[in-house]
């Protein structure tokens, strides 16, 4: 068995090519470079205009190789929700209204981060929610405080 080379680039989704980073770091392992960045680019296509974490691992020998996609940031999953090129930060002075969203879509963001977030799926909503607070993304219509006290309070189920 031949030594494993590890990859890890971020890739705008559906948007891979064969040009850096992709290009230069595959070409030296003597992989059909094309095919690769074909098959990220369907893998991430879901994930258009965003930038995903890509890994590929090849074995020198074999040229084998295996691609995992990682999902997104979380901010950049509320942005896509909100339909926000920015959220509001505070240190740019930007403080427009950072937009709102279900809190079904925030339960749905929580279950795409399993494995990728600490936590029950009850901590990852409120580390969502946190990610909201500090975009100034209203949940609902709501402060993202509120949603988090509500779920502590058990009105909202998780």
């Amino acid at each position: 068995m031949g030594k494993k080379e590890t990859i890890d680039v971020l890739i705008q989704g559906g948007k891979a090519t064969p040009a850096p980073p992709l290009g230069p770091s595959l070409s030296p392992l003597k992989v059909n470079v094309g095919k690769i960045v074909t098959e990220i680019n369907e893998k991430t296509k879901s994930f258009q205009g965003m930038e995903v974490p890509v890994k590929i691992s090849v074995d020198t020998e074999t040229k084998e190789y295996t691609i995992t996609v990682g999902t997104p940031p979380t901010s950049s999953l509320i942005r896509k929700a909100v339909g926000r090129e920015k959220l509001r930060h505070k240190k740019d002075e930007i403080v427009s209204d950072g937009g709102n969203m279900d809190f079904a879509r925030i339960l749905e963001i929580a279950d795409s981060k399993e494995g990728n977030m600490y936590g029950d799926k009850k901590a990852r909503v409120k580390q969502i929610l946190g990610t909201c607070l500090s975009g100034g993304v209203t949940v609902d219509g709501k402060d993202a405080r509120e949603v988090q006290r509500e779920i502590d309070d058990g009105k909202r189920k998780v």
